[in-house]
Parts: structure tokens; C-alpha cells; sequence
């Protein structure tokens, strides 16, 4: 039809819209988040009237996504890698009750953890749960594998992880569209009872689901994402994974690689061309940008004798991002790296805005714990808020998953810390907070939990927030005694009322709860220019 210059988070929602998706479900995050602000800004959405809201988190958009399959009606649900670990109860246990409309779970993880706690790699959770898995190389193979992945799902009756990296998702180029397609009418799920995971059921569909394995890895040895490049120096053979094949060929510039190449674009492994790269070459050289995924799995597959180099063996490093010149010095070619950050030159942290409601946060609740509460601890969360662990403020002492700042503050309350405070957002509060803030009233647990609202998602680009506007109703009605669900306004003028809720908050041993409320500059400014 046309070219389109797209991200490969756009690539991957076009694919999706051409392919006949009826539904995104999704909680923002980087690098995954342009895939449900495409499709909420594309023609199409409101034309079809797809589904493209934000979910409360993770697991609530894989079970809504594995709802409309139910519904025979083709869904996607995207997340950035961490995500995973959220949506991994009913992630595992969809691939037990199958598909029925083509499902899609697009897991962008993030090597070299741009924006992210750890570095983990999604390959791992889909070969857990056995599943079919898509890894492209570049944006041309997003779109198609998004393309086709609805109906490789439907024809398999499983949903499909689609996996993408950062540098991939975030980067651009030319993306050839295909004539969009009309999604097959499935109707609802017949066979409910699949669904139904009663442990003779569950049986039952499990082993269905490891018969399955055998068409998965026939599927992979027949696709066209996965394959065998013949090269005329048997020395050394390369598996190269998704992006990873575009790295080893930007180091060939003629599209020569002396070396036999097995390009994988598309998991369980191939077998068969596998075992022909194992008996051609005398050694393997793994390139995947993430952990040592197909590295390990080679040496167990394959015969001892055959040396497998990538990660785990030291070749290429085990953490951080892979480039073209690590690659390039993988395969025994001179370094061409030009700009080796000086040891002496510094990364510049980032830091709050000028004017964020946080900063005036800190800045009260720094005062009046430093001033009379020398042995307090203050449990952070996943925001833009985490900023204040550094200067000027240096202002939290954890900062581990969403969620975590509230039950942490208990388990060390529980263990006699005082005070115990909690710093958590109002987006991260809706996401995965809620349920520790109903432990900490069942137990009348002695924490003061602040909940810095700016009334959106703003670290990932200022989506809705699930909370807007029920935060005291929410945490009212978990139990918090109403005396002690306090609002203020974060700014300067106000300090001196923060400083006493503060203070009498603190001294309060219970659950109480402090909401500083100012909406964040970035999206109060944005709207200032769409009205103009």
C-alpha cells in the first residue's frame, strides 16, 4: 500500500490495526508505550471502535486481553519487561486455556536498563510457559510479525509473545504496510470449560499444551523469520537473535558474512537448523541482546565438543546492551569505537522539574523528619517521585517494584521502625498499591503513607491515571479512618500548613494517609498550549 517512517512501537501497533485488532489493553511504560498512544491516536480506533484505555496494571490488561479472546476477537496487551512479572499469573495460565481470538502479549524489555530496576529477559517467561515467540530484527519484521501473529495464534490456539527491545522500539525506519485484513467472526468460546481451570481440566489442557510443542518448533523450523545463511568459512558458525542480526551484518556492509549465519526471528528454536550449523561449524558464536538466553539452551541441545561463545562465555558482555562494536569485536575484527566516554567526564543525573509538586513534597517531609525523627526511613516507589532518592534531596532509602514502598514500610514498621513512611504515586498507588495499604489497615500497621498525586502517569509522557479523583474515596473506603486521609497542596505558600499535617500524621500511630495534590507542570503546560 504505502511506506510509513515508524518506531518500531508504531510499526508494531500498525501491524496490529491492519491485522484486525479489536482490542489494546496495556500499563504505560518504557520502551512500551507509544504502541497504545498510536493506536489511541489512529484513525482507525475510532473508526472500528477498538479498545485502547490504560488498564489499572499489568494484570488486569492480560486478563481483560484474554477476556476479548475469549470473546473471539483479536486483543494485544503490552507492557515493558517488568510488566511481565505483574501479568505473569495469568500470562502462564492463558497458555493452558489457549486462545481463541488471536492474542498478542508485547513485552518490551529494556537491556542495558534505560528506564528499568533489572535487566530480565522475556524469552525466558515464554519459553516457561511454552508458548510461540516472535523476536524481530528489524521495524519492517514488527509490523509483519504483528501482521501475521494473530493468525498464527488463532491456527495454534495459543497466544504468542511478541518480543521487542529498546533500541528496536525506538528507533525508525521505512515500514512497507500490507492491505489490511478482516479478523475471522469466532464468535464466543464454545468449549468454555477450557477455561475453566479446575485441576481435571487443567491436566488435561497442559498435556494438550505440551503435545502442541512438537507443531511449535516445526512452525519455527518452516518459518520465514528464522533462517539458515550459508557461509564459506566453517570456523565459526552465528546464531544471531532478533536485533542481533542486524548488528552482525552492519559490520558486513556488503551483505558478505564469511561466516555461516542462523538468523532466529521467531522461538521454540529451530532444531533442525540448528543441529546443521552445529555439524558444519566448530564453534558458535551467540548474539542476542538480553541474557544468555539461546546460549544456555545451545549447550544443552547441543553434542559437547562444540564451543558456544556469546554472554555466559565472555565473548560479548553479560550485562548491558549489545551494539555493532561489541559485536564487531566478537567476531575477531578490529575495534572501530571512536568515542569512549572519558573516565573523567560524568553523566549528568536527571532530576525533578523545576516547579514539580514532589519537589515541595521533599522538601517538607525532608525538613520535619531530618529535624525530629533522626532514626525514620522513607520507602520509595516506581515514579518520577524515585528522584528524590537523589540531590538535592536524597530523600528515600528503597526503591525496589511498584507497589513495594507501602508494604515495606510496614514489614519495617512491623520490625519496630519509626517512623515509617511510604512515598508512592498516584498512578503506582491504583497500579499495585491498594492491596498493601488493606494490610496495612487490617493490621492497624503504624506507617504514614504520602501519596504524591500529580494527577497523571507522568514519568511515562502523562497518560491517565486510574486514581484521578478517587484517591480519598479509595483509601476511605479500604478502611483509613477518614480523620486521617489528609490532602494538601504542595507549594511554597503552604508550607508551613504541610509541616503540621505532617508532624501530626507522624505522630499518629496508625494508618494514616498524606495526599499532596498538584498536577504536573508537563501536563498543565501541554494543555496551556492546546488551548492556545
Amino acid at each position: 500500500m504505502n511506506k510509513q517512517l515508524l518506531l518500531g512501537d508504531e510499526a508494531l501497533a500498525q501491524g496490529a490495526l491492519d491485522a484486525g485488532l479489536a482490542g489494546v489493553y496495556a500499563y504505560p511504560g518504557t520502551p512500551s508505550t507509544e504502541i497504545t498512544e498510536y493506536i489511541q491516536l489512529a484513525p482507525e480506533q475510532q473508526a472500528r471502535r477498538i479498545h485502547s484505555r490504560w488498564s489499572a496494571n499489568e494484570k488486569t490488561a492480560m486478563e481483560a486481553a484474554l477476556g476479548m479472546s475469549f470473546a473471539g476477537k483479536r486483543a494485544m496487551v503490552c507492557m515493558k519487561h517488568v510488566g511481565m512479572n505483574v501479568a505473569a499469573d495469568c500470562f502462564v495460565n492463558a497458555a493452558i486455556t489457549g486462545a481463541r481470538g488471536g492474542l498478542i502479549v508485547v513485552a518490551a524489555d529494556d537491556p542495558g536498563m534505560h528506564s528499568s530496576q533489572n535487566e530480565q529477559d522475556s524469552r525466558f517467561y515464554g519459553d516457561f510457559a511454552m508458548i510461540p515467540m516472535f523476536e524481530p530484527s528489524n521495524q519492517q519484521e514488527v509490523y509483519d510479525m504483528a501482521y501475521h501473529a494473530f493468525g498464527f495464534s488463532e491456527q495454534m490456539g495459543e497466544p504468542v509473545l511478541m518480543r521487542l527491545v529498546t533500541r528496536l522500539a525506538h528507533s525508525r525506519a521505512g515500514v512497507e504496510r500490507r492491505e489490511p485484513q478482516e479478523a475471522p467472526a469466532l464468535g464466543v468460546e464454545d468449549d468454555a470449560r477450557r477455561f475453566v481451570l479446575l485441576p481435571g481440566i487443567a491436566r488435561r489442557r497442559y498435556r494438550a499444551l505440551l503435545d502442541l510443542q512438537a507443531a511449535l518448533v516445526k512452525a519455527s523450523e518452516d518459518s520465514p523469520y528464522n533462517r539458515y545463511i550459508d557461509g564459506e568459512d566453517k570456523s565459526m558458525g552465528i546464531v544471531a537473535c532478533g536485533i542481533g542480526y542486524n548488528y552482525v551484518m552492519e559490520n558486513y556492509p556488503d551483505g558478505r558474512c564469511p561466516y555461516p549465519v542462523l538468523k532466529i526471528g521467531q522461538y521454540p528454536l529451530p532444531l533442525a537448523q540448528l543441529r546443521r550449523l552445529a555439524e558444519e561449524c566448530r564453534s558458535i558464536l551467540v548474539v542476542e541482546d538480553g541474557q544468555p538466553f539461546v546460549e544456555k539452551q545451545l549447550r544443552g541441545y547441543l553434542a559437547q565438543g562444540i564451543d558456544v561463545k556469546g554472554r555466559m562465555e565472555g565473548s560479548l558482555p553479560y550485562d548491558g546492551e549489545l551494539t555493532p562494536d561489541l559485536v564487531r569485536e566478537a567476531l575477531g575484527m578490529a575495534s572501530q569505537r571512536k568515542f569512549d566516554t572519558p573516565a573523567v567526564v560524568e553523566m549528568r543525573p536527571p532530576a525533578l522539574c523545576e516547579g514539580c509538586g514532589h519537589r515541595d513534597m521533599y522538601a517538607i517531609l525532608t525538613k520535619v523528619l531530618r529535624e525530629s525523627y533522626p532514626e525514620h526511613r522513607v520507602f520509595g516507589d516506581i515514579g518520577c517521585y524515585t528522584l528524590g532518592a537523589g540531590a538535592p534531596f536524597h530523600a528515600i532509602h528503597s526503591c525496589v517494584d511498584m507497589g513495594a514502598s507501602i508494604t515495606m514500610a510496614k514489614g519495617a514498621s512491623d520490625a519496630g521502625v519509626y517512623p515509617a513512611v511510604a512515598v508512592i504515586g498516584d498512578s503506582t498507588f491504583t497500579h499495585s498499591g491498594m492491596t498493601g495499604l488493606l494490610d496495612c489497615v487490617n493490621e492497624d500497621a503504624d506507617v504514614t503513607i504520602v501519596i504524591s498525586d500529580n494527577e497523571t502517569t507522568a514519568m511515562t509522557g502523562g497518560q491517565d491515571s486510574a486514581g484521578t479523583g478517587r484517591l480519598e474515596s479509595i483509601c476511605t473506603g479500604i478502611g483509613v479512618d477518614p480523620a486521617h486521609v489528609r490532602v494538601v497542596v504542595p507549594l511554597k505558600k503552604n508550607y508551613e500548613e504541610m509541616e503540621q499535617v505532617l508532624r501530626e500524621e507522624l505522630e499518629y500511630h496508625g494508618v494514616s494517609v498524606i495526599i499532596p495534590r498538584r498536577e504536573c507542570i508537563q501536563t498543565l503546560a501541554r494543555k496551556k498550549r492546546n488551548n492556545k
